[in-house]
């Protein structure tokens, strides 16, 4: 698959700043989370004509009027699909596909099951505030079971999805997650999700200040994240905490945290291996509050992408065929006449 990766590209993030008002609210983490793609795209590679931004309908799915690249603002949930057409005919292409938990993962659900298993090369960067934002805060495929929100004034009485447990069972290549207000983390997480080849995953925990603002907790504060937070490095036993006085361990099939020094060491840890489909269940199936936020790459594999699998079945039939003739295979079957 050809890209620029090689052209030597002398760009900014001033490059990727559209002339647009930004219009959120503030305080809202979309702002962060814009900043730091911008900030990222002038290290991927890739030409600003060669990157689109595709989103659905949402707050974060105004996100392509403020990047100056090619995007479409599309329709609720179909995100995905439009973006895998468009990465599929014109794979020399860096598409970003921008959604919520709302839109990507109710009317968007199906889409972005299929976008996942398909592994086609895409970067799916997944807004997490567990809230409906621009329509006034009903709950969400996401929201906790009893979240009090104006669609359920009693409590939601339903089993909220879990967005990398969904994707992982779905197939997906790279699988990451992040936090709107640790900058420098989310930004790196960028680039390794840009860097995959296939189908990047990236969920971002935010709050959304007007309708669900603690919704994450002491993972929003500097002061105190260090001690809900692991982030995961391949290779590294999973440590945390502000003095990295605490672990994970499993204790039979459960992990369960425990501290160093307490009759526990570096070496009862886990041990993080990003190439486990195994672990990257065992940790999506355990959520904050609960358990430490788990941040960084969960899982990654590198797998035959979507259009590398079709673009060899093209030149295999042609090989085997000719490159064919569009306006005969039209007229060799199934062929009728109206009368006028």
């Amino acid at each position: 698959m050809m890209t620029t990766a090689n052209i030597p590209l002398e760009l900014t993030r001033k490059d990727f700043v559209s002339d647009q008002t930004v219009r959120w609210c503030p305080g809202c983490g979309d702002y962060s989370i814009l900043a730091q793609i911008q900030k990222t795209l002038p290290d991927i590679g890739y030409k600003k004509e060669d990157i689109v931004f595709i989103s659905g309908i949402g707050c974060s799915s105004r996100f392509p009027y403020y990047m100056d690249t090619y995007g479409i603002h599309s329709i609720h949930g179909r995100a995905p699909t439009i973006a895998s057409g468009l990465a599929i005919t014109n794979p020399n292409l860096s598409v970003w596909v921008i959604t919520g938990d709302g839109d990507g993962l109710s009317i968007g659900g199906n889409h972005f099951i299929h976008a996942m298993r398909r592994n086609v090369n895409l970067n799916v960067i997944l807004f997490n505030n567990r809230i409906y934002g621009l329509t006034k805060g009903q709950y969400s495929p996401t929201s906790r079971t009893g979240a009090r929100t104006k669609s359920s004034p009693m409590g939601t009485i339903e089993q909220p999805i879990n967005p990398i447990s969904l994707a992982l069972s779905a197939g997906a290549t790279f699988v990451s997650r992040s936090l709107d207000a640790h900058t420098t983390h989310l930004g790196e997480t960028f680039a390794k999700a840009a860097a995959h080849k296939g189908t990047s995953f990236v969920e971002v925990y935010q709050n959304c200040v007007i309708f669900n603002a603690n919704e994450w907790g002491a993972l929003q504060d500097r002061r105190e994240r260090d001690e809900h937070i692991i982030y995961l490095e391949h290779g590294q036993p999973m440590i945390f905490g502000k003095n990295q006085d605490k672990g994970i361990r499993l204790n039979g099939f459960m992990p369960e945290v425990v501290e160093l020094g307490n009759g526990f060491t570096e070496d009862d840890l886990i041990v993080h291996d990003k190439t486990s489909k195994q672990l990257a269940y065992t940790l999506s199936s355990i959520e904050y509050p609960d358990f430490p936020a788990f941040m960084g790459v969960l899982y990654e594999e590198e797998k035959l992408t979507y259009t590398e699998g079709l673009m060899d079945q093209i030149e295999a039939a042609q090989a085997a065929k000719g490159k064919g003739d569009l306006n005969a295979l039209y007229r060799s079957a199934d062929v009728w006449t109206v009368p006028e």
